[in-house]
């Protein structure tokens, strides 16, 4: 990539040590792998290159750009009201369950097209299995209730050769299950990975954007315009994040050795605690939380097990040995 000056750059939040995006972006380089950002980059009052994080297109065009300059990808769209989530965010949430199947496998990073995880609700935008991929070489499966969705994103693995025949796409055409008419019977997946919906209705979604446009703009905000899109499905479920993590805890007991760990994130804290006794009622052997800071916002990944320490060290060996 081009040089740039320090100035010209954003800075960003403290994220992974792996996470590529733990530095500044660097505008002037992204805007010349995707030229569809160049309108979007200005100064902004402090001199600085930046761009509006309140216009929707442009946030989409910066995405685009971060994606085909780290992740090798030539070809990425959305359909119109889809998520458009913030990369780097998503990036962390990849590079920290990376650490807890090392956690698990001696301390060694598991990587390879072997190694496969189940992305619940992968979305149009097919954001994990791109950086998955990329930084590890891990295939998914992925899942959503959205055909529309579904065919997003496999349009984006098609058109991408380095993710042909590494992700897997299935219709969950029962959304009140998350496993279940997912994963077979007898089907292994290393890890599962989830972006839950975290608002109970559209009304507690639009207030939540409100806040955070808001905040973008350091002035109130009346006009409740998704910065990041999102479809129904995609923001908000009947009962909220607490109910949705709640229905997938309770159905992971049901496939308890079909995955070496399950994982979600988590965005209230308050939440947590009724997380922990569930896990704890249905037989979980271990769980760990993780923080995480996305943007301005602290949020935390929760992942948990069924297997027994001899069970895990198996599937270890069995699974995840370098050839």
């Amino acid at each position: 990539m081009p040089e740039y000056k320090k100035k010209d750059t954003l800075q960003k939040p403290s994220l992974h040590s792996r996470n590529k995006h733990t530095g500044r972006y660097d505008l002037r380089a992204l805007k010349m792998v995707n030229p569809d950002l160049k309108p979007f980059v200005a100064k902004n009052k402090h001199g600085n290159l930046s761009i509006d994080f309140f216009n929707p297109i442009a946030v989409k065009a910066l995405n685009k750009a971060l994606l085909m300059a780290h992740y090798g990808i030539e070809y990425w769209d959305l359909p119109d009201g889809f998520l458009c989530p913030p990369i780097p965010g998503r990036a962390d949430y990849i590079h920290h369950i990376a650490d807890v199947l090392a956690d698990s496998n001696h301390g060694t990073l598991v990587k390879g097209d072997r190694i496969k995880c189940l992305d619940i609700g992968v979305g149009a935008n097919c954001v994990y299995p791109i950086i998955g991929n990329s930084a590890y070489g891990w295939s998914f499966l992925g899942s959503d209730i959205d055909s529309k969705a579904i065919e997003a994103a496999q349009k984006i693995v098609e058109n991408n050769a380095n993710l042909t025949g590494k992700v897997e796409f299935r219709l969950q055409e029962k959304p009140e299950h998350i496993f279940s008419g997912i994963l077979k019977a007898d089907e292994k997946v290393d890890f599962t990975i989830c972006n839950p919906p975290f608002h109970a209705n559209q009304a507690e979604a639009e207030a939540g954007t409100l806040r955070k446009l808001s905040n973008l703009k350091k002035k109130r905000i009346k006009k409740p315009a998704l910065n990041f899109a999102g479809q129904g499905g995609e923001l908000w479920t009947d009962g909220g994040e607490k109910r949705f993590v709640l229905n997938m805890i309770n159905e992971s007991a049901q496939f308890s050795k079909n995955s070496a760990w399950y994982s979600t994130l988590v965005s209230k804290q308050s939440n947590l605690r009724s997380f922990y006794d569930r896990l704890e009622k249905i037989g979980a052997t271990a769980h760990k939380t993780i923080p995480m800071g996305q943007g301005n916002k602290m949020s935390r990944l929760v992942a948990w097990t069924f297997l027994t320490d001899e069970e895990m060290k198996t599937w270890a060996d069995e699974r995840w040995k370098s050839e």
